[in-house]
């Protein structure tokens, strides 16, 4: 479920996720809604681009940590690429 930055309070949150479109944002959502699994999304910026580089913005998906090994396999499954920080 879609949740405030207040829910989490001092949480470390994880970076699941970067949508770059609105459309995929929004069927990431309804996919970690109805799996029950709680979640902060916020927009942000990011470089794009192969000859011009450029700002872009997207949706950035975080969850608590002790979720994120559930929150990637259903983002497997559901054919998204997780975000590797490596």
């Amino acid at each position: 479920m879609r949740r405030d930055p207040d829910f989490f309070e001092d949480a470390e949150l994880t970076l699941i996720y970067m949508a770059p479109r609105l459309r995929e944002a929004l069927r990431l959502e309804e996919l970690l809604t109805n799996a029950s699994i709680d979640y902060l999304v916020e927009t942000g910026t990011y470089v794009g681009g192969l000859l011009m580089k450029r700002d872009l913005t997207g949706a950035f998906f975080y969850v608590r940590p002790e979720i994120v090994a559930e929150a990637r396999e259903l983002l497997t499954q559901n054919r998204y690429k997780p975000y590797d920080p490596l």
